[in-house]
């Protein structure tokens, strides 16, 4: 897979997911735009992905859950690259707890952050893939989203809506060439799992078939994929990268 001359905007790609993603599109050719809530960390990957790989890269700060904001950020990555051809929707949250003790504001910025932040940056940057008739959007989920998770009514929520905003949109799109799928995956070593209980991890590893957590590397393998040319006759799919924690 080859990514030569084409854009990525990559949500959340400071660290995590998004950095992997990041750096699996850059290693390949791309030019990338880091979007993240922190500026400082995303002008930091920015800077190692061009000394890494060579690309032309951008820090932009974007609150994904803001309207605005969104369309500013592809307004300035527009300006930057003349073009946008992947959009990678992974900027995410987490608030865990029970429901019966979640707060209302808990379930608004999950909900916001998750699927809105999607809805936004999607429909910024969908016009100007119509225009060239080529895109390639590539949502992240989570199994959770398939199979749900207890304590993560708000989290599986939004990952649930996300799979139906993906299959949703794939079919508004794909007469003008482009690609909406979704990625899912399982239990992956970052900041949003790092302060998991350790009995919690270990019953994880458990119900994973493959024996073992999954690294933000072999998402960002799955991503690259769906944003190539060579799945450009998939589109409204999900590929869960779980270890074979969901089967469906």
């Amino acid at each position: 897979m080859r990514f030569d001359g084409k854009v990525a905007i990559v949500t959340g790609g400071a660290r995590g997911i998004g950095r992997a993603i990041c750096d699996t599109l850059a290693k390949a050719g791309a030019q990338i735009c880091v979007a993240d809530l922190n500026l400082e960390q995303a002008q930091a990957s920015a800077k190692e992905i061009s000394e890494l790989f060579g690309q032309k890269t951008m820090a932009l700060q974007v609150n994904v859950s803001d309207t605005e904001n969104a369309r500013k950020m592809v307004e300035t990555a527009l300006s930057e690259f003349s073009k946008i051809d992947i959009l990678v929707n992974n900027a995410g949250v987490t608030r865990d707890t029970l429901i019966m003790r979640m707060d209302e504001s808990d379930w608004d910025l999950v909900l916001d952050v998750n699927l809105k932040g999607a809805f936004n940056c999607s429909k910024a940057v969908v016009r100007t893939m119509v225009k060239q008739r080529y895109g390639r959007i590539v949502n992240i989920s989570s199994v959770s989203g398939l199979a749900g998770q207890a304590g993560q009514t708000n989290y599986s929520a939004s990952k649930a809506g996300l799979i139906g905003f993906t299959k949703a949109l794939a079919r508004e799109v794909a007469s003008r060439g482009i690609t909406v799928n979704a990625v899912a995956p399982g239990f992956i070593p970052t900041a949003l799992t790092v302060d998991l209980p350790e009995e919690l991890k270990d019953t994880i590893i458990k119900n994973t078939p493959m024996g073992r957590m999954g690294k933000p590397e072999e998402v960002a393998q799955a991503v690259a994929f769906f944003a190539s040319d060579e799945a450009s006759y998939i589109t409204g799919q999900v590929l869960s990268v779980d270890g074979g924690m969901v089967m469906m």
